[in-house]
This record gives structure tokens, sequence and C-alpha cells, in this order.
């Protein structure tokens, strides 16, 4: 794990004006504020969102933006450069170098893919680049899309053993009502545990974003079971990333990490591999799993759903339906019948109703 390390993602509203165009005054107030922090002996990653709108800003010539993938991700890719472009002037200002980094969902699900982009970040970090990393939006699978940047941050932020996650938006963090219903809405400061009364307060989504306060809190969940401490915080406000870190009084709201952490490797295995398929359990392999930490039995599953390959992530699904528990399958749905009894090692086995 890296010493004093921050991945900070900063949002469409905030990177982008009223007109969809890049906000340079607020790359630039970032670019100092992360610069600040490097002076300080932090590691810094930012993750930008902003390459659709202001790609759409630079060739929509004031019609209404497309919701068709197709064109959002050709849209993307008039946006993407006139984003690097911006942030490398911000941070070129302050003598310091940015690199390009795009990740798609494929660079986490495959293992040797996911350590590789690892190498590639950290190599960046070793040199004094600033590493600047969005979606690939311009190729990826509408399909098997992150969705939104809040989980690559949070991905981003388990890749490299980051010690704090930072989310930047245009709100002061999770408040206890949608200000736009209830003026009276409060900030919440501080984070210890996720319930469904505090999920409950997520709203709705962004309306030029793909993320919203739901995807926030998603992160800050993925984040915080990988052992690293969220903020969800205002990019507009000075120095946004050194009150963050500094745990200011009444600025953002603060996630704190669990207790117990999930390794590097199990992190990977619950939040970064898209599941392939699922395997339905009794009662008596759902106590097992739970309460003995044991590995998963065949004679423990009902049936089982999906093309699932030996080694592929599968959900494991409990009697009431929902899913209890994540892992890698050590047999296909085809053989599923056949060999040895445990289909998902312990080792592999990550339990999500504690997550």
């Amino acid at each position: 794990m890296m010493t004093r390390s921050v991945v900070v993602k900063i949002g469409t509203t905030s990177v982008t004006d009223a007109s969809g165009g890049v906000d340079y005054s607020v790359l630039v107030a970032i670019a100092e504020d992360v610069v600040a922090l490097r002076a300080e002996g932090w590691s810094v990653i930012v993750v930008t969102s902003g390459a659709i709108t202001a790609g759409w800003a630079e060739v929509g010539k004031g019609q209404r933006r497309p919701s068709d993938g197709v064109t959002l991700q050709a849209v993307s890719a008039v946006g993407q450069p006139l984003l690097m472009h911006a942030w490398r002037n911000a941070f070129g200002e302050l003598g310091t170098a940015v690199g390009q980094v795009l990740l798609a969902p494929l660079d986490f699900s495959h293992r040797g893919q996911y350590l590789h982009a690892r190498g590639t970040l950290d190599a960046l970090l070793h040199l004094g680049v600033v590493p600047i990393v969005n979606e690939n939006d311009a190729v990826a699978d509408e399909e098997i899309r992150f969705g939104d940047n809040d989980r690559l941050a949070a991905l981003v932020a388990n890749l490299v053993g980051a010690t704090h996650l930072v989310l930047l938006t245009d709100t002061d963090g999770l408040l206890t009502a949608d200000p736009r219903l209830d003026p009276s809405a409060t900030l919440i400061e501080e984070v210890s545990s996720f319930d469904a009364d505090l999920l409950a307060l997520a709203g709705g989504k962004s309306d030029v974003g793909s993320g919203g306060m739901a995807s926030k809190l998603a992160a800050a969940r993925m984040a915080t079971w990988s052992g690293v401490t969220t903020v969800i915080a205002p990019a507009r406000a000075t120095t946004p990333l050194q009150l963050a870190l500094r745990a200011q009084p009444g600025f953002g709201t603060t996630f704190h990490p669990r207790s117990e952490r999930l390794s590097a490797r199990k992190a990977w295995i619950a939040f970064a591999v898209a599941s392939q398929g699922s395997l339905h359990v009794n009662d008596g392999a759902l106590r097992a799993l739970e309460d003995q930490g044991s590995s998963l039995l065949r004679v423990g599953v009902l049936v089982h759903t999906g093309t699932f390959v030996e080694g592929d992530a599968i959900d494991v699904v409990g009697p009431d339906g929902q899913i209890v528990a994540k892992g890698l399958v050590r047999v296909s749905a085809e053989s599923f019948d056949e060999g040895d009894d445990v289909v998902v090692h312990r080792d592999d086995l990550v339990l999500l109703r504690r997550v």
C-alpha cells in the first residue's frame, strides 16, 4: 500500500460550465490543490468525468443532447482530448506533468490486466506524473460499462491500495434529505456503517452526469470495505482536497473504513469482476458459509443459472432470493455435476451480506 495516497474523482457537473464546456477555472483550482498535497508527500490520482458533456458542447450546436449509446460514445471521443488538453494546461501552469489513463471494465475483470493497470499507474506516480483516469467511453461495450466514474474511482482506489478516496461533487456531501425537496436538510458529517435508512438518502441521479448520490454511496461502500477512507465533498470549495483529507469539521461527509477489511484479492472478487451466473443454495449451505466460514459444496446448491466456466465469478443466492456472497467457481455450468465436491472454495468467496 502506498503511504498517504488519494484517488480524487471530480464529476461532470463540477468540471463543466452551464454551456457544457470545460470549466477551466475549476480544473486550475483542483490542480493547485493536488500540487499542494504532493508537496506534503501525498500520491494523487485524478479520476475525471465530463468527456461526453464537453464533446457535445463542441459538436452539438445547441441541439438537445442525444441519448443513444453509439452517438454518446462518438461524442466522448470528441470530448476526451478537450478535457485532457484542459487538464494538461492546468497542471502545466504549475510545472506538473499529467498522463492519460483510459480504463474499461475488462481491465478489472481479468486478473492479469488488473495487475498490468496497477503497474502502469504505479509507474506514472514513480515518474512524478499525475495520472488522469477516465473510462474508455468511446469503445466500451454499453452492456459492460462502469456506468459512472464513482465506481471507477473506488475500483482505482482498491487497485493501487490508496488510503483515501475523495468524491468531489456539486453538493456539500450526504445530506439528511434531498435539499431540492427539503430546505431544512443538513449535512451528515460522518458515516461508520451502511444501512437501509442511509441508502434511502441517496435520491436521484445527476441531470448531466451518469451518477448521483446513489452511485457515490455505492462507491463509498466499496472503498470502505477495501480499507479506504472516503469523503464526499463540494468540488467548488476552496482547497476541497486538503480540507477533506484533514477532516475539517463541517466539511463533507467522511465514511470510515471497516475494521475488518477485505484483502486486495477478495475486494477484486467482490467489486471488480462481473458475475457470469448464480448458485442458489439451501439453508444448510447458507449457515455453513456465514456461520462457519466454509467452502460452498455441490450438495448445498439447489440450482445454478448462467453459462459460467471454471474461474468465472458467480453470485451465491440464499433461500430468500437475496445475493449473499460472490466467488470464483471451480466448475463450469456444463460440468457442474462432475468433479470435486467443492464448487467455490472459501478462499475465493466473499460474504456480501456483511458488505
